[in-house]
């Protein structure tokens, strides 16, 4: 299958929106909103070079996948670190080794800026996701995840 891993510009926001859309119906905390996610998308898409890195699947023209990682300052790891989110990939081309080519792009740019970690957040009711990442050797932490509303 002819799939493209490239860098996401500006016209590939609205493709990625509906990834989004997908993605969050799923999840227990956070509802679909393709207003909040194409102002987050545009952010993310126009940061500085080295503060964010996104990622597209695209085949024909249309973008099938999507992988995004954003920079933190980590005091445990004495600098800098990602954090890896909204991996997703449209589910009729599932299984076929996208996913996988998102998160390799992903650990190269990380890899490429210097970062020293990557985390990631998965509904813990997501089976295929967890499952997905742990055959990748990502681990769990003993970590839970807050949050407040600012």
């Amino acid at each position: 299958m002819d799939v493209t891993i490239r860098a996401a510009r500006p016209g590939d926001i609205p493709g990625m929106s509906d990834l989004l859309t997908g993605l969050f119906s799923i999840e227990a905390d956070f509802s679909p909103d393709v207003e909040k996610q194409v102002r987050g998308l545009s952010v993310l898409v126009g940061a500085p070079p080295g503060r964010s890195c996104v990622l597209v699947a695209e085949r024909g023209g249309a973008v099938i996948g999507m992988a995004t990682v954003q920079t933190l300052i980590s005091t445990a790891e004495g600098g800098r670190v990602g954090m890896v989110e909204d991996v997703i990939v449209d589910p009729e081309f599932r299984s076929r080794g996208i996913g996988t080519r998102l998160l390799n792009g992903i650990a190269a740019w990380s890899e490429r800026t210097g970062l020293k970690r990557l985390q990631l957040l998965a509904d813990r009711d997501n089976i295929p996701a967890l499952d997905f990442y742990a055959s990748r050797n990502w681990s769990s932490t003993r970590l839970i995840c807050l949050r407040r509303r600012c």
